[in-house]
């Protein structure tokens, strides 16, 4: 499947594609308070005003969105870092690349996309580091293996709101 990457630094112009592949992605999830599409919309258009937002969308060859990832830059006393706990000040004495979301269509599974996605959204970062929150009971397990086997390791576990999940923290570097 031939799929084009796009990149985005704005929000205005990312909005309406990440939302809609978003409602793709995470469809059979729509119905908990945490996935809804108003919740995800709302939790998008706050992390495009943060610094160093960036996303990368995958199209089909017909123009429709099937992929994407998204992060932004936070920095120490950020409260990304805080809400995980005890974290080694090694990632957090310089700016890091927090990978707010990823995902891809159903078709798009176990195709490398999703890789391809994220490689592209680290290219040309400057930032060392990389982190991300996973639902360790996503696949079964498989989502947070499939990260690991990306070179991310777990750093801790958070609960980013009451009506998410328990996540599990994880970093990498950015050039691994």
């Amino acid at each position: 499947m031939s799929t084009q990457m796009r990149r985005f630094t704005g929000i205005a112009q990312a909005s309406a594609p990440l939302i809609a592949v978003y409602a793709k992605v995470r469809e059979p999830l729509l119905h908990l308070p945490n996935y809804a599409v108003p919740a995800f919309a709302e939790r998008l258009e706050r992390h495009g005003r943060e610094p160093g937002f960036e996303a990368v969308l995958a199209f089909d060859a017909g123009g429709q969105p099937v992929g994407y990832a998204y992060g932004n830059t936070v920095e120490a006393g950020d409260r990304w870092w805080t809400r995980i706990g005890e974290v080694d000040e090694e990632y957090t004495t310089a700016p890091a690349l927090a990978l707010k979301e990823i995902g891809v269509t159903v078709p798009h599974r176990g195709t490398g996309l999703a890789r391809r996605i994220h490689d592209e959204l680290l290219a040309g970062r400057n930032e060392r580091y990389v982190s991300l929150m996973v639902n360790p009971a996503a696949g079964e397990g498989k989502v947070q293996r499939v990260y690991e086997s990306w070179g991310y390791e777990a750093i801790g576990a958070v609960q980013p709101s009451p009506d998410s999940p328990v996540l599990t923290a994880m970093v990498r570097l950015v050039d691994c």
